[in-house]
């Protein structure tokens, strides 16, 4: 394929296209096929591992486990999966998911405040500092900082002399005595569970609604202001609906990170598992595989029912 090019003196020369310059032209006049061509190593490459090894994985929940030999059957079985309504495997998963929620609501609660002020008060330098205040900890290991929360919340660590200090140990000890939450210390109470995973997730809901917030126009706010709108009005009809997109983000990922870590269940809190730890001691330590891959479809259920709610709130279009 030539291509013809007009000198200064208006003579027309024809110019040979190299077959890169023609596969060019080729896909500057078919932008699909162009973005087809982005798209297909990425979508071969998520399916081929990702999907592909996940379904493997779900497809060994039908298998039976000889509790004898300890050895997997390939004979196809229901069983694995109808186990999780078991009274001592559902209470594992209730467990999981009512701590995701009360990190995730928590986590809104402490972050919201945080991302108002930086979005709408602070600037330059001030902002720069809650920026990398925020992130800090994310640069740190994770199983540094759950280490590091053991010590804290040990009966002899900073936390305990810092709440005698403020005179609330009898607050403390009021706390721990009761069930469900409490525990004899606070790094073996599901109180001190809490803490921590509020702790290591709340960045992730703090960016979010930061950035929601930082796109909320001011003329909103000065027309509210303008009608005769009280600041709880303004912030009840006007910022906060605002802001539930960003909200509904964060969510995202405090619910399902800590609907699936394994990690701090094992460091801090009292004895009981969680899905995580679930999976990890039925594959790690007794081999029951088929148990393991039953449990793994728990977690992708809940996130995927808790995703689809939140695509209603506009979470996708604040990520």
């Amino acid at each position: 394929m030539n291509t013809v090019a007009v000198t200064p003196g208006g003579a027309e020369v024809k110019v040979k296209r190299s077959p890169l310059g023609r596969f060019s032209d080729v896909l500057y006049r078919r932008p699909n096929l162009y973005l087809l061509l982005l798209l297909v190593p990425p979508l071969l490459w998520f399916g081929s591992v990702y999907i592909a090894s996940l379904l493997s994985l779900l497809w060994q929940g039908f298998y039976t486990f000889d509790d004898f030999t300890m050895l997997v059957d390939h004979t196809l079985t229901l069983s694995n999966y109808a186990q999780l309504f078991d009274a001592a495997n559902f209470d594992i998963i209730l467990r999981t998911l009512l701590m995701a929620l009360s990190v995730t609501l928590f986590s809104a609660l402490l972050a919201f405040p945080v991302a108002y002020y930086m979005a709408r008060f602070a600037s330059g330098r001030t902002k720069a500092f809650f920026y990398i205040a925020v992130m800090l900890p994310m640069w740190t290991s994770y199983i540094v900082k759950a280490y590091a929360w053991t010590l804290l919340l040990a009966k002899e660590g900073v936390s305990s002399w810092f709440i005698n200090l403020l005179g609330l140990d009898a607050v403390l000890q009021f706390l721990l005595s009761v069930p469900g939450i409490g525990g004899n210390t606070l790094s073996t109470s599901n109180l001190g569970r809490f803490l921590v995973f509020t702790y290591i997730w709340l960045p992730f809901m703090i960016l979010p609604v930061q950035a929601a917030l930082e796109r909320l126009p001011p003329s909103l706010i000065q027309a509210s202001a303008d009608l005769g709108g009280t600041p709880f009005k303004t912030f009840r009809h006007v910022i906060f609906p605002l802001a539930v997109p960003g909200i509904a983000a964060g969510s995202i990922f405090t619910f399902s990170l800590t609907l699936g870590d394994y990690i701090v269940p094992q460091l801090v809190g009292p004895p009981g598992l969680f899905l995580g730890t679930m999976v990890y001691v039925q594959q790690g330590s007794i081999g029951n595989m088929p148990m393991a891959a039953a449990f793994t479809l728990v977690p992708i259920v809940l996130i995927a029912v808790y995703l689809a709610i939140v695509k209603r709130l506009g979470a996708f279009d604040a990520l």
